[in-house]
């Protein structure tokens, strides 16, 4: 998401996916599927001063990579680049890579907008931070299945708002979703083979050669850790540390070859519908735990305050409030889970003027002529992560996941229901295997209540990877890193600058619970070793 998030901006902000908003898809003016002959290799990027306003005191560079890495002398494209020096430059200890998931985040976007809200101040002393537009996206050579951005925008406005609901719902969705295949195999067929999680890793490992880094060190967040799992079993010995929070099950992801045959999409293969219906019990759990004027949508106690959810949610079905939706407040509550803080509560609020029949405000999207990317996280996903080919198995896997995750678990199963008409398959998949012994041990950091990855997500990706250790946050939310503890940084601080891996078993705490009024709870819960006197700065 954008800047430091006010309370306006975190209202409910109803286009984020699987990792991130929209907003981060694209930075600028994206560059659109141009490719070049020969190959550059991994040169030093030229740094300038960014031009851009939001990147005021970061440093801009561009790079070319292979189009292809089996043509590594043939055509090449462009990636973003961005980067803020280490404020200590005496204490310099190299470049600290960061990607913001997605798949399809902008780099070049997300890091000006976290860098000091976010980041641990002793990793930005010692560290150059330095983030990317992923091949594909954003300022980068990038997909782009529309002629313009006024275009698609006007396609994004002819789709059911959140997921579509009845028969005529899901053919417009289904005829849009036509559409952007057209679109994308006529206007992007060159690029779209090659835009895979595999590509990413090895255009990351030319980074790493351009900064001149012997071996990588790495924050990556959401589709972000899949992508550092695939870079840590390509390139082994380049592993200096990789950190991976809010984890994608690998295994879930890849599942095998690109058949068409697959029976679940990608979100309920990886457990997202499960994720986000066990944080929303604890929402309704805390909120309902309180008095109203803690959390707005409390009905005094978490049964009455779940009996309301439900009551509402039928209610919207059969009688939006405005332009709120069933749908749509599906899957802006689904969005507001991410960021405990102001997410919740802006969530309760929003329920409860909807309860009260009040169609809530939203904040007005900033003017902008950039292209919007709808596409690019398609691009990725549905290229080199098996789904359903079949449409008409759409209300099959709606009553699946209801079944098992409720109204949220409806909202995950439209995520990749446009890859069944998806035109392209990625030249080069990685499917395993995940544990090729690593030059350095890799920490896995997971809310133990996370709406987009679970934290059994990032069970299974300790467990197959051959050293990693997990650090559990407990608390909620999307990644631990937008969702700060003052003890996961001081962990990955001591990890990025020592190598030294929190004790087998630790646990942290949030800096501040859901619904609190500014106090935090700092500190670490049972296991957290030796960072017991942590606090919020």
């Amino acid at each position: 998401m954008p800047g430091p998030i006010s309370r306006r901006q975190g209202r409910l902000a109803w286009c984020v996916a699987m990792a991130l908003p929209y907003i981060l898809l694209s930075a600028g003016a994206a560059a659109p599927q141009t490719v070049r002959g020969g190959d550059s290799g991994a040169a030093a990027p030229t740094w300038r001063p960014c031009e851009d306003e939001a990147q005021r005191g970061f440093e801009c560079a561009t790079l070319d990579v292979p189009l292809d890495y089996d043509r590594p002398a043939g055509e090449t494209i462009d990636l973003a680049l961005i980067r803020r020096r280490a404020t200590v430059p005496s204490e310099r200890l190299g470049s600290l890579f960061f990607n913001p998931g997605g798949p399809g985040g902008a780099g070049t976007n997300a890091l000006p907008a976290w860098y000091e809200r976010y980041f641990p101040a002793e990793l930005r002393e010692r560290f150059d931070i330095v983030s990317w537009d992923p091949r594909g996206v954003g300022r980068s050579t990038a997909v782009r299945c529309f002629g313009s951005a006024e275009e698609a925008t006007a396609w994004w406005a002819r789709q059911p708002a959140g997921f579509p609901v009845g028969d005529k719902e899901r053919q417009a969705w289904f005829a849009g979703r036509a559409e952007l295949a057209d679109g994308c195999k006529q206007r992007a067929s060159k690029l779209l083979p090659h835009v895979s999680t595999p590509d990413s890793a090895r255009d990351l490992d030319r980074l790493r050669q351009a900064v001149g880094d012997e071996q990588l060190s790495y924050w990556g967040i959401s589709y972000g850790t899949f992508l550092g799992a695939v870079y840590a079993n390509l390139f082994p010995d380049k592993v200096g540390g990789l950190l991976l929070d809010g984890n994608v099950d690998p295994l879930g992801y890849a599942d095998g070859a690109m058949t068409g045959k697959a029976r679940l999409t990608t979100s309920l293969r990886i457990g997202s519908d499960l994720g986000s219906a066990a944080t929303l019990d604890q929402f309704l759990d805390l909120c309902g735990q309180g008095p109203a004027s803690r959390c707005a949508f409390s009905a005094g106690s978490p049964t009455a305050t779940r009996t309301k959810l439900t009551t509402l949610m039928e209610r919207l079905r059969h009688r939006p409030v405005g332009e709120w939706t069933y749908a749509k407040t599906v899957d802006a509550l689904r969005s507001s889970l991410y960021f405990v803080t102001p997410g919740w509560t802006d969530a309760a609020e929003t329920l409860q003027a909807l309860w009260q029949g009040r169609a809530p405000s939203l904040p007005a999207a900033p003017e902008s002529t950039a292209y919007p990317g709808f596409e690019q996280e398609a691009a990725v996903v549905c290229s080199e992560s098996p789904n359903p080919r079949v449409l008409s198995r759409d209300a099959e896997l709606d009553a699946f996941s209801a079944a098992r995750a409720g109204d949220l678990g409806r909202r995950w199963v439209w995520d990749y229901e446009w890859c069944g008409q998806w035109p392209a398959t990625a030249a080069h998949r990685y499917t395993g295997p995940w544990n090729r012994p690593t030059a350095h041990p890799i920490l896995v950091v997971n809310p133990t209540y996370d709406p987009a990855t679970s934290y059994q997500a990032a069970e299974v990706m300790a467990r197959e990877l051959a050293d990693a250790r997990l650090l559990t946050l407990q608390g909620y939310g999307h990644t631990a890193l937008v969702n700060p503890s003052t003890c996961v940084n001081q962990y990955a601080v001591r990890y990025f600058t020592t190598g030294a891996l929190p004790p087998a078993g630790a646990t942290c705490r949030q800096d501040t619970a859901p619904f609190s009024p500014a106090k935090p709870t700092g500190g670490i819960a049972a296991g957290g070793g030796g960072l017991a006197e942590a606090r919020i700065r």
